[in-house]
């Protein structure tokens, strides 16, 4: 029985035992870095949904599409019918549609000026300006591929605007249509041509602009070719999309957003983008689109042109969820690196440490993400990362002199847990080559731990 108690004893003081003590004193701690990450992802959708009570009242992201004509017309149909009184019968059906013309030409231009506007610690990016939409329209080629049993009416022909939002109009500038003044009123006829934004804020959107949008009542259409120039006084936030109706599209959007993210199917043919903000051009042929240069449409039939959107998110270059998340995601291995200082410096200050003082220093690593993340919504993330850095690294260094010898010793555990920081910050900020310097970072700690203990007796605490 002796024996049993000294091998026992033997083996609870030993390298062997401790080390599965760590590995199991990591895997409890897991729980409450899985708690923090929880956590997180509420603060983001706290914020989301702070910053979408800010949209809706603002105006939504801006999402446009057109000016396209829309004339009324009628087709009539022979239905041949039987009954047994009459025989065969034929009767005229006649079918309402309505002939949807796209601009010759189109000129899309906008000047905005953006602004941050904050609900509570939450902010989001906002911007208003001016949005120019002028060409031509050449009704010709549409008029004469009617059929012969399909008639329309001019004189009822609306000039329609689809806009993702009703409340980001301002005002209208302009409008005029050859020489003419417009008068626009609400809403988009029923032609509910966009149903989807591909997009980081998806989250402010609906999945359909039904009603959303302008139209005004136009002078009886002929054959010749038709200027407009339309301005709207607008606002919005997040991103801006236009679908390239005209035959010719040119587009050019500038704005003092100084990190513009072209997105969408088209790239612009040029673009500067510097301090004081973006301006980019595109110009898009329909032979690089699926959007015909006329359609007809029955009843409630509608289309969807959305993958053919483009045009720019303002982009925000720090994501602080984003970057916490990211953080939380490598904890793991930056909650080990201290654990295994700790532990050589067990082995060489020849001094026994108690697991409690590992489970401690395992909580202040945790509680560094908890701090990050409560600070990075206050200040800048680089600030929030070196404040709950430096906290943590003097924390750790101070415990480490309480439980060792000397200074000589317990100066090693600042020295890692601050590289270890380092290296988490860079794998942080640099996206593209996280995996490469973390993978790297690993071996490292792996090639040292083993060049440290490559002597190491590890069957019994005595050398």
């Amino acid at each position: 029985m002796d024996m049993e108690n000294v091998l026992s004893k033997k083996f609870t003081q030993g390298y062997t035992f401790k080390i599965l003590l760590l590995i199991a004193l990591v895997l409890l701690l897991l729980i409450p870095l899985m708690m923090i990450r929880g956590l997180i992802n509420e603060r983001s959708r706290t914020a989301a949904s702070a910053e979408a009570g800010v949209m809706e009242a603002w105006g939504s992201e801006l999402v446009a599409a057109g000016p396209v004509i829309a004339i009324p017309g009628n087709r009539t149909e022979e239905v041949r019918t039987r009954s047994e009184k009459d025989g065969d019968s034929v009767v005229i059906v006649n079918k309402p549609f309505t002939l949807i013309i796209a601009p010759r030409e189109l000129n899309i231009k906008t000047d905005f000026k953006t602004e941050i506007r904050k609900r509570g610690i939450f902010s989001v990016p906002l911007f208003y300006g001016d949005l120019s939409l002028a060409g031509n329209f050449d009704p010709a080629n549409a008029l004469s591929s009617l059929l012969p049993n399909e008639t329309v009416s001019p004189d009822q022909a609306e000039l329609v605007v689809i806009l993702s939002s009703q409340k980001g109009i301002r005002k209208i500038e302009k409008a005029q249509w050859s020489g003419s003044d417009l008068f626009f009123q609400p809403g988009n006829k029923g032609l509910n041509i966009v149903r989807r934004i591909d997009s980081i804020s998806a989250k402010y959107s609906n999945d359909s602009f039904s009603g959303s949008g302008i139209y005004a009542a136009l002078p009886a259409l002929t054959n010749r070719e038709i200027n407009f120039d339309i301005s709207i006084a607008i606002q919005g936030g997040q991103l801006v999309r236009f679908l390239p109706m005209g035959q010719d599209t040119r587009a050019d959007i500038s704005a003092d957003w100084a990190s513009p993210s072209f997105q969408g199917s088209f790239l612009p043919g040029s673009s500067n983008i510097s301090d004081n903000g973006f301006d980019a051009a595109w110009d898009i042929s329909y032979l690089s689109r699926d959007i015909p240069l006329f359609w007809k449409m029955e009843g409630s039939e509608s289309r969807d042109f959305s993958n053919s959107l483009f045009g720019v998110n303002f982009f925000r270059a720090v994501d602080t969820y984003s970057l916490n998340t990211r953080a939380v995601k490598y904890a793991i291995l930056f909650l080990i690196i201290p654990f295994l200082t700790l532990f050589l410096l067990e082995i060489f200050a020849r001094k026994k440490i108690h697991p409690v003082p590992y489970l401690l220093s395992g909580i202040a690593n945790v509680i560094f993400y908890l701090l990050l993340l409560s600070l990075s919504e206050q200040m800048a993330f680089y600030l929030a990362y070196l404040f709950a850095a430096i906290a943590v690294i003097i924390l750790l260094t101070l415990y480490s002199r309480a439980l060792l010898p000397s200074w000589k010793k317990s100066w090693y555990m600042g020295l890692v847990v601050t590289i270890s920081y380092v290296l988490l910050y860079a794998v942080l900020n640099a996206e593209s080559y996280a995996l490469l310097i973390g993978s790297i970072g690993a071996f490292t700690v792996v090639a040292l731990v083993m060049f440290l203990t490559r002597r190491l007796n590890w069957y019994s605490t005595d050398e």
